[in-house]
């Protein structure tokens, strides 16, 4: 099952974070709320730029996207990337966005079990499976757009996933220490190990999501 078939096609508003933990609230990710303030031909120049890098990771893979290359692509001048995205890492930041933000929108908002609605527990299952089906099928992206360890995980879209896995955790657990739990099941699903696995160890997607149904039966001490 591709990431695609699994989440839901339309991306809703989001709502509000179910519950608080005295912790930043889930963040949305990426530029789209500061585009309404954008002027048309910014707002145009972006969308150009973005489907000129989609072409590049289409035709070439993510390696072929550079920013002179993307400049070229849509016609621009080539500082027009960088006061755009600032470097590469946030051009390729900015292709990941929307699913991204599909991904947040349907564990924040969507239907069980992924949604609101389901015990935690199978909430906890059901956002593993679909973060590994969203990186396995965006993984060259993923590998490409990982930002340096200074900024990895202090993204506005990393720090919406551990604070929901510490939250479904602290429903779960709440005498564990779910704040570093969550840490420990998102090391998991690490875009360069999900590399390593599948792609040099040969291992098949489906026992990747076994060994995810494992590990939260393990971490949470309920049933597999």
């Amino acid at each position: 099952m591709l990431y695609a078939g699994f989440m839901s096609a339309a991306l809703p508003p989001f709502p509000q974070p179910e519950e608080s933990l005295g912790t930043p609230p889930v963040l949305d990710v990426g530029a789209a709320s500061d585009e309404p303030c954008l002027r048309a031909d910014a707002a145009r120049n972006r969308a150009r730029l973005l489907e000129a890098a989609s072409r590049l990771i289409a035709e070439h893979g993510a390696a072929g996207v550079t920013m002179e290359a993307v400049a070229a692509a849509a016609g621009v001048g080539k500082g027009t990337v960088f006061r755009r995205f600032g470097d590469r890492t946030g051009l390729l930041l900015a292709l990941l966005d929307h699913s991204a933000r599909t991904l947040q929108a349907d564990f924040m908002g969507g239907p069980p079990p992924l949604g609101p609605g389901a015990p935690p527990v199978d909430r906890l299952r059901a956002f593993g499976l679909a973060v590994l089906y969203r990186c396995a099928e965006q993984l060259d992206l993923q590998l490409a757009a990982q930002p340096e360890p200074s900024r990895r995980f202090a993204h506005p879209f990393q720090q919406a996933l551990h604070t929901h896995v510490t939250m479904l955790l602290r429903q779960i657990r709440p005498g564990a220490d779910c704040d570093l739990l969550a840490h420990t099941l998102l090391a998991s699903l690490d875009p360069a190990l999900i590399n390593h696995l599948t792609r040099q160890r040969g291992m098949p997607l489906e026992r990747l999501e076994k060994g995810w149904i494992d590990l939260v039966a393990r971490v949470t001490g309920t049933d597999a």
